[in-house]
């Protein structure tokens, strides 16, 4: 497990990344894809101080003494799209917001049993869903806008909090996406 640097707004993205994966995992395996806004919390409180109210006394706590404290606001009522991809695509972020996540399930395969992953879409489902070697997974990836990036990744068959691995490009296509959405 990759520990974050030193940096201020790195070790936020990470313990918000954290904090994210979490939660997601609070409500258990075979979830929707779930986007959430990434907001300093010290300018959330200036901008809505009613959310004071809202948020953990620990929390307030933090946000106090670490200026890149970060909330994470779920975003509601996600536009409907075809796919993963499509759905990033189409969100963008007021200059308000500093970052997102995005928590999605994906089944993975070792290298090998991928090349052998048939060509046809519907034989291919049936190909990863039937193979014995697939890994169910849960990817939560955030990103600060012109900032970096931290990735959480869980697996069903080690559920258990201690065992997420992290870093900050676990999954680079993700990232990628994850950064166009500030573009």
């Amino acid at each position: 497990m990759t520990e974050p640097a030193q940096d201020p707004a790195l070790r936020a993205l990470a313990d918000s990344v954290l904090e994210i994966e979490r939660h997601v995992a609070d409500a258990g395996w075979d979830g929707p894809v779930r986007v959430f806004a990434l907001v300093r919390t010290q300018e959330a409180l200036l901008t809505e101080p009613g959310l004071a109210s809202q948020l953990d006394p620990a929390v307030l706590a933090a946000a106090t003494v670490q200026p890149w404290h970060l909330t994470s606001i779920e975003q509601e009522e996600l536009p409907v799209a075809p796919d993963l991809e499509s759905l990033l695509a189409g969100l963008s972020w007021p200059s308000t917001v500093d970052g997102m996540a995005v928590t999605v399930e994906r089944v993975v395969l070792p290298p090998a049993a991928e090349e052998a992953m048939p060509a046809d879409a519907a034989a291919a489902l049936e190909y990863l869903l039937a193979h014995p070697e697939r890994q169910d997974v849960r990817l939560v990836v955030g990103a600060l806008r012109d900032g970096p990036s931290w990735c959480a990744v869980r697996a069903r068959a080690n559920d258990d909090a201690d065992q997420v691995g992290q870093g900050p490009d676990l999954v680079p296509g993700l990232v990628a996406a994850v950064r166009s959405t500030f573009d």
